[in-house]
């Protein structure tokens, strides 16, 4: 009787102790479960400062100023220069495109119009392809790596995404390669997401497509550059 209550008792111990472990990997589970969620939805640290509606605006301007010296060049067939954008120029376009900043009247841009302008020259840049829903834009160059920080929104709930990579161009078309990727304040392997990122660029090819008159684009010295032929 002895040996088998000891058996009773053993087996006993072990089933509570299962039973613990279970409850311990349980609340773990949960723990780093509402821990990734908490990072998701955190916002990350901006890439920059604010920038007022006015700068903005002005950033913008300046931006389709410089889009539309690149179409003037190439009517004037001169080669070998450079265009440069800053951090503060794409963003505001990007955020124009999107809707989030005013386009910018006739009256602003009619000092850089010309007869060699395209027709979408006097308003702001179009870019190719439908606009994703995203609520702010925000991008910054270091080096030769350009960082984006979008606001978008993920099952409902509105969710921070920031993209680092090097920007370039082969045979003719633009060219992303990620460095860095984070959801709200949640790191990703970019090697996860490069070879998704590839693919949807693969589909999308013909919108990646350089100007006729554009050998190469680069991000250099924290600017974005076109190299015209």
């Amino acid at each position: 009787m002895e040996a088998s209550d000891r058996q009773q008792t053993t087996v006993s111990n072990s089933g509570g102790v299962f039973v613990k472990v279970q409850r311990i990997i349980s609340f773990a589970t949960m723990a780093i479960s509402i821990l990734t969620l908490v990072l998701v939805l955190k916002r990350p640290a901006p890439l920059a400062p604010a920038t007022e509606p006015a700068a903005a605006a002005a950033a913008a301007r300046s931006f389709q100023e410089k889009v539309n010296q690149l179409a003037e060049h190439k009517v004037s067939s001169e080669g070998g220069s450079e265009v440069r954008m800053n951090s503060g120029e794409v963003s505001a376009a990007l955020a124009q495109a999107a809707g989030l900043l005013p386009s910018a009247t006739s009256a602003n841009t009619s000092a850089s119009s010309s007869s060699a302008n395209p027709p979408s020259a006097s308003g702001a840049m179009e870019f190719p392809g439908a606009v994703p829903n995203i609520k702010d834009y925000q991008i910054s160059m270091d080096g030769d790596i350009v960082r984006g920080q979008f606001l978008t929104q993920i099952a409902g709930k509105d969710v921070y995404l920031t993209l680092a990579g090097r920007l370039g161009s082969k045979d003719g078309y633009a060219t992303f390669y990620a460095t860095e990727v984070k959801v709200g304040d949640l790191p990703v392997p970019a090697s996860l997401v490069n070879e998704v990122l590839q693919k949807k660029l693969a589909e999308q090819r013909d919108q990646l497509k350089l100007p006729s008159n554009v050998k190469d684009l680069k991000v250099e010295n924290g600017e974005l550059v076109f190299v015209e032929k």
